[in-house]
This record gives C-alpha cells, sequence and structure tokens, in this order.
C-alpha cells in the first residue's frame, strides 16, 4: 500500500486525521477526540487511531489498511521526555513519525518557506525557519507554559473569578458571570480545576473575548496579559529580515487586534492549518523523504 499515507493533527480538544495518496491530495478526512499526550496518553493513543480509522473510512478505504501504511502525527509533547517515542512505538501503523505541533504548524503555514508561526489553541506553542534551520519555542504544557492558550486564558478567569470573590482585586460583568455558573461557591471552582483536563478550561477562552469586545475590565486584562506573552515570544524568534509572521489555531483571529504593532506590519495569511501541515509532512514520508522530528 505505497500509494497511501496518513497525517495526523493530535490537538488538545481534537484530533483529525486525513489520508492522502501518492500526489498529496487528500482522500479522507477524520476526526475523534483530544490527543494530549502528556496529559492523557492512553486516550490521546485511543482517539489517534479512531481519528486515522475514520480518515480511511471517509476515503472508501477499509480501516483495517492503516496497519500497512505510513503515518506522520503532529501532538503538543512531542518534545518533552521520550514521549514522542512512546507514541510510536505503541501505535499499529506500518511506520510511525511522531512531530511536535509546532513543526506542523509551521509546514501547514510556510511550506518550506521562511518565517515565524505562532499556533493557538487549547495550548500554544511557537516556531521558526531561517535558511532552512527550524527551532521553536514554547509548547511546554499547561501547568508551566502555553501562555496565551485556550487553556490557560480559561485558567486566568477562574483565578480572577475567585480573587474577586475574595474581595482580594476587582471584579466585574464577567467574573460574576462564573461565580453565578458555581453558585458563587469557590469550592466549586476548585474541585473543577482539580478535576479537569486543559480542554475543560479552553472553553472559557472565547467568552473572555467576547466580554472584552464589550470592554470588560477583567477580561481586557486578561487578553492583555496573553497578548504580551506573544509579544515577548515572537521577539525572541524573529530576526531584522524575516518575511512574515502567520497565527494559527482556533484563537489566532481574536488575537489579531490585540498585536504588537511591530509584528501586525508583517503578519501574513497561513498557507493552511495544522493538519494540512501534518499532510505535507506524510506526503515527504511517502516519498521516501525525511521528515525533522524538532
Amino acid at each position: 500500500m505505497g500509494q497511501f499515507a496518513i497525517g495526523i493533527d493530535g490537538g488538545g480538544t481534537s484530533c483529525r486525521a486525513a489520508v492522502i495518496d501518492h500526489s498529496g491530495q487528500v482522500l479522507g478526512i477524520g476526526k475523534a477526540g483530544a490527543a494530549n499526550i502528556l496529559s492523557d496518553l492512553e486516550n490521546s493513543l485511543i482517539h489517534i487511531v479512531a481519528s486515522a480509522k475514520q480518515a480511511l473510512i471517509d476515503a472508501g478505504l477499509t480501516p483495517e489498511l492503516l496497519q500497512e501504511l505510513p503515518a506522520v502525527i503532529g501532538t503538543a509533547g512531542a518534545n518533552v521526555g521520550n514521549y514522542g517515542k512512546k507514541v510510536e512505538g505503541a501505535l499499529p501503523f506500518a511506520s510511525t513519525r511522531v512531530v511536535t505541533d509546532a513543526t506542523t504548524a509551521l509546514q501547514g503555514a510556510l511550506g518550506d518557506a521562511d518565517g515565524v508561526i505562532g499556533a493557538f489553541g487549547t495550548g500554544s506553542v511557537y516556531n521558526a525557519r531561517r535558511d532552512g534551520r527550524i527551532w521553536g519555542i514554547g509548547g511546554w504544557g499547561f501547568v508551566i507554559g502555553d501562555q496565551a492558550s485556550g487553556a490557560r486564558l480559561g485558567r486566568d478567569l477562574l483565578e480572577r473569578a475567585v480573587l474577586a470573590h475574595d474581595k482580594v482585586t476587582a471584579g466585574s460583568a464577567l467574573t460574576a458571570s462564573i461565580m453565578a455558573e458555581y453558585g458563587n461557591d469557590p469550592e466549586r471552582i476548585v474541585e473543577f480545576a482539580h478535576a479537569s483536563k486543559p480542554k475543560d478550561f479552553a472553553r472559557y477562552a472565547p467568552v473572555i473575548f467576547e466580554y472584552a469586545g464589550m470592554e470588560d475590565a477583567v477580561a481586557i486584562d486578561i487578553v492583555r496579559t496573553a497578548a504580551k506573552s506573544i509579544t515577548e515570544s515572537l521577539d525572541a524568534l524573529l530576526w531584522p529580515e524575516c518575511p512574515s509572521i502567520c497565527l494559527l489555531g482556533g484563537l489566532a483571529q481574536a488575537y489579531r487586534p490585540w498585536l504588537d504593532e511591530r509584528h501586525k506590519a508583517i503578519l501574513a495569511e497561513p498557507r493552511g492549518d495544522v493538519l494540512r501541515g501534518a499532510v505535507e509532512l506524510a506526503a515527504k514520508l511517502l516519498l521516501g523523504g525525511e521528515v525533522n522530528r524538532a
């Protein structure tokens, strides 16, 4: 079955897969649950396989073919310890390459061109390519990293709601709304926080941007703090002749108005999304090329 391959975007909220032929044309798409290998390795493996099988069915192929096909999987956490190798060894594909979600995001947005990308979904990560050299920052997970991600925005909102409830900081209509959701009981928020995954926090991100658009002071402060971290991260990667910056992920559009003017000046539309990046890398693998694991 050397004429097909699978590209997979293992996102923190959902996992998407695409089956391609030798020309790189997408034949079928599949989707399953979250694939955050750091926070839930067991279910991530289940969802990766489920999305691939669904993509094969969508392509009119039998799902059992996945055991005969090569696959490229981009996922957060692939750069931490031996998690990437664990995933490669646990999946049933004929051959498996696990790369970071930053690698697939870079490929999807820029192809083989130079530039910088920032990807903002449940998590966040940055990557850059200059004269063929690829390097990145971030992607260290929700506990100590993923600044400006949906998960961190949601966590920050819950923190601000509890602080406002304790009258430590000023509240707003947004924090009042969150407290009301939990029956004005901070202990229920604590219970939620201890039992939840990053994707559970991330569901609050659209609400924060909605309230920021209504001039809610707490929402604006949360978004401005996140935007400051984006500025710092982009500055850490940029060089004077950098041709473009691309933002990807579910929060990319929401952050655009909050970017530093210097960065807006070279902002460009991405060629494609993270799944496209995984597909392009899968096509390279199918044709016998090398796929950088960075």
